[in-house]
């Protein structure tokens, strides 16, 4: 599918301001530019400290939740964590316990089973908790739409302090305190955190309260980091504090369960990659598999022995989800071509696995480019998740459609949702008259591209120097750079036709360029062709050389 190359404008008079003043070359100088920071902020995007943080009494409830939690401890009530299964949860809930832990404070911990249970606060958790005497529910990562669960922990007896990042509803659990930046109501200065943000910040106002040394709550920032850049919130503001400042204790970080994932995933370099390609997807396949708990006890243990059998259990259970992700993949593979004319693609199996086909309906969206929602069928019910592309408001559309289902949730791209079996295909039918209307040819793929590059652009050192830019993510991505006239002087592909492998020459300079799921471009262009590439700089190290090499997105032949 055609791409549409859409080239950001570039200020040189504010690039070359920027360039003196930090001492930077002008390709960094230029991407800086289009983040439209000033130069205090430039400061602190490039060099964040400690003291970049933000007051966590300006969070909506915080007081409330701190003053609670306080009185629990010194009258000696039972408490316990009510986390969430993914990424972020399992960090948020570890920074919890490890930081009571530390005061001396016992708290225990729930994580709902994915499979069983589904997200968040469901009842009959509550009734177990309250039946098991605990006194103070702490949510993390979760609790801000659970109206009926907080009312139902309260006829209890149970007192709940939500703490979580997701979106609000018009009503708010009717909780001791709220601790929600999304809050209509809340002056604090950022709202992108994600839910480990938010646990992090509850450490640091208890920390304040009680005059504890500010490091008790920051030796967690390795395990914020992991939580945050793992949960895919805007690596902008705070977040890019965390991050930035966490990645350095992640490096040397004295948690033995993170240690032994990241040796597991044999990154070279420790950054942002490592996090989101390394280590999330191991932590995230508990869940999927339904084993929340050993990815829990994996940051929970001080024992090496325990966390080498943790991360193994961890390493096994990725596998498991590997392949049965390949195996649905190539199964829905072969529905969707025959689908191929409709505005969207829903499937659905009996033989699915619901932990897994959220993630193959993203990458059926990205291959096809189409909005997409994929059904594990269980008898009478169906579970799904969906993923959109840019242009169509996926949870609109399910919103419009929603009088066949049981319950749903999500944002514009991705959605969550269940169904009773037999309405499948009506529900199928009215969505897809609904995306017929919604979706036109204006809806394509789309490279936002930071900067045009010429030669004096391609060396080691001004590629080195993007660095500083990391950590790389949600809102802060890699700079994407457009490359023009180059002549191919070798094309060929790798791995049995499936990635593409180029050498292209301008003007005095030779580049290596590797384009990855792209072998299908070798078909279309020979030597001899002056093309111009989109893609991200990088270094590729080879028998102690260092060289430029394109990690290429999209191609064309050259205009002039």
């Amino acid at each position: 599918m055609n791409k549409k190359w859409t080239i950001k404008e570039e200020n040189i008079d504010r690039a070359l301001e920027i360039s003196n003043k930090f001492n930077l070359n002008l390709l960094t100088s230029k991407i800086l530019s289009h983040k439209n920071l000033k130069d205090n902020e430039i400061e602190k995007f490039l060099n964040p400290t400690r003291n970049d943080f933000y007051d966590p009494f300006l969070m909506p409830d915080m007081d409330k939740a701190i003053d609670r939690i306080i009185k629990a401890v010194k009258d000696k009530e039972k408490i316990i964590i009510y986390g969430d299964y993914d990424a972020d949860g399992i960090t948020s809930t570890t920074i919890l316990k490890r930081f009571f832990r530390d005061r001396g404070i016992n708290v225990d911990s729930y994580i709902p089973n994915r499979l069983d249970e589904g997200y968040g606060l469901n009842k009959e958790a509550i009734k177990q908790i309250a039946d098991n005497g605990y006194k103070l529910i702490i949510t993390v990562d979760c609790g801000i739409t659970a109206i009926e669960e907080v009312s139902l922990a309260k006829e209890l007896g149970v007192d709940v302090v939500v703490t979580d990042h997701h979106e609000t509803l018009d009503e708010l659990p009717n909780g001791i305190a709220v601790v929600d930046c999304k809050r209509k109501d809340s002056k604090y200065p950022f709202n992108g955190l994600a839910g480990c943000g938010v646990a992090f910040k509850l450490t640091q106002a208890y920390c304040q309260k009680l005059n504890i040394n500010e490091n008790e709550c920051l030796k967690y920032l390795d395990l914020v980091c992991v939580g945050t850049i793992s949960d895919i919130v805007p690596l902008v503001d705070e977040n890019r504090v965390i991050a930035k400042l966490g990645l350095k204790l992640v490096n040397q970080t004295k948690n033995l369960g993170l240690k032994e994932i990241l040796n597991l995933a044999g990154f070279k370099k420790i950054d942002s990659v490592a996090i989101s390609f390394g280590v999330s997807p191991r932590i995230n396949a508990c869940g999927r598999m339904g084993h929340q708990e050993d990815a829990l006890e994996l940051f929970l243990t001080d024992d090496p022995i325990e966390a080498r059998k943790y991360s193994q259990k961890l390493e096994e259970y990725n596998r498991l989800r590997q392949d049965i992700e390949k195996k649905i993949y190539e199964e829905a593979v072969i529905d969707a071509e025959k689908e191929i004319d409709k505005p969207c693609i829903i499937l659905g199996s009996e033989n699915w696995h619901h932990g897994v086909i959220g993630i193959v309906s993203s990458k059926i969206t990205e291959k096809y480019y189409k909005p997409s929602i994929l059904l594990c069928i269980e008898g009478e019910d169906a579970k799904g998740s969906g993923r959109s592309v840019s242009g169509f408001d996926l949870h609109e559309a399910i919103v419009d459609c929603s009088k066949y289902l049981k319950h749903f949730g999500g944002h514009s791209m991705a959605v969550g949702l269940s169904l009773n079996s037999k309405d499948i295909d009506k529900f199928k039918e009215e969505f897809e008259n609904y995306a017929k209307e919604k979706i036109t040819d204006k809806i394509v793929p789309e490279l936002d591209i930071d900067s045009i590059i010429t030669e004096k652009d391609i060396n080691v050192d001004a590629i080195k120097e993007l660095d500083l830019l990391e950590p790389f993510g949600e809102a802060n991505s890699r700079p994407v750079i457009i490359y023009k006239n180059l002549k191919i002087l070798s094309i060929r592909t790798l791995s049995d036709g499936k990635h593409l492998k180029l050498t292209v020459k301008g003007d005095n300079s030779v580049v290596d360029v590797i384009g990855f799921n792209l072998g299908n471009y070798a078909d279309l262009y020979q030597i001899g062709d002056k093309i111009d590439i989109v893609g991200n700089l990088e270094i590729n190290s080879f028998n102690n050389t260092e060289k430029v090499q394109v990690n290429l997105k999209d191609l064309r032949k050259s205009i002039s």
